[in-house]
């Protein structure tokens, strides 16, 4: 698929559109329409808004091997060449509003800026009134094994319409923050990673065999963490198990705590929201990627 000056995803060939219409079709209707998860509601008034001027955004459909996978796409209108690419893995509940709106700040950036729907074989994130239900019904049956296969994929699309697979990071929210470990594991060709508050070691499933704290000593790709002093969810303990294991890796990582701050502290339409811990992690985020390249 390509993008138009319109907005609009565009098969690069007619059969193309013929072959995929009934799987774009179920994913425009199934996700990715704005406004937030019925989880978080009611949203704070606060909660801060990107708009569009001077980007292309859309929703794309990217072909993976049981369907059509659901992403939205964000990059400046006026870019001149490639783009450095961030992949923007989504929040426990998935490419809502505010994700959307993260790829929007991060395409007033310079970038090309991504967030695929993680969840979309196994059910709508939006569907769920309360957390417990979409964790234990929905998220809990999505194995990282296909995580890391569909943000492949998304990073493949994103190389051949217009972004630079040489210059390419990951960076994710609470669920996401944990795959952002991983898949910077996965994908050592990263240039940088920033992990957002994401579990570092948790109970091992047939789903997450893995956690981030078994893979630190042999990452390759530098990963700026940022936790929150106060997130009873991320034990204390395990971000210093995390922080010592990460001594030992190829890559140097590092890992920021902010003391005042609790789990989703960058979620300004939540009430965990904490404004200096969320505007100085963002800057250190774009100082980061710049820092590695992916800039």
């Amino acid at each position: 698929m390509t993008i138009d000056k319109d907005n609009q995803t565009l098969p690069t060939e007619r059969t193309q559109a013929s072959a995929h219409n009934d799987g774009r079709r179920a994913f425009l209707s199934f996700t990715l329409a704005s406004g937030f998860a019925m989880a978080v509601q009611p949203v704070m008034a606060g909660a801060i808004t990107t708009d569009g001027t001077g980007l292309l955004t859309s929703t794309v459909a990217i072909p993976v091997s049981s369907g059509m996978l659901p992403a939205y796409q964000a990059r400046p209108a006026e870019a001149k060449g490639l783009l450095p690419v961030v992949l923007v893995v989504q929040e426990v509940f998935g490419v809502h509003e505010h994700i959307q709106d993260l790829c929007r700040r991060l395409a007033k950036s310079g970038y090309l800026a991504i967030a695929p729907e993680l969840y979309f074989r196994q059910g709508d994130p939006r569907a769920y009134k309360a957390i417990g239900d979409l964790v234990s019904k929905l998220v809990s049956r999505v194995p990282d094994q296909q995580v890391m296969a569909d943000l492949d994929a998304t990073l493949a699309w994103a190389s051949a319409n217009g972004g630079d697979s040489e210059r390419a990071a990951v960076t994710g929210f609470c669920w996401g923050g944990r795959i952002v470990w991983l898949y910077a594991d996965h994908n050592p060709r990263l240039k940088a990673g920033v992990a957002w508050y994401g579990k570092l070691a948790a109970e091992r499933t047939e789903n997450t065999p893995i956690q981030p704290v078994d893979v630190a000593t042999r990452l390759k790709v530098p990963v700026l963490g940022l936790y929150g002093g106060e997130d009873a969810s991320i034990p204390h303990d395990t971000i210093e198990a995390m922080r010592a294991a990460l001594l030992n890796a190829p890559a140097r990582s590092e890992i920021r705590v902010y003391p005042d701050a609790g789990h989703g502290f960058n979620a300004d339409y939540r009430p965990s929201y904490n404004a200096p811990a969320a505007t100085d992690g963002w800057a250190r985020m774009l100082e980061w990627f710049t820092h590695h390249g992916v800039r």
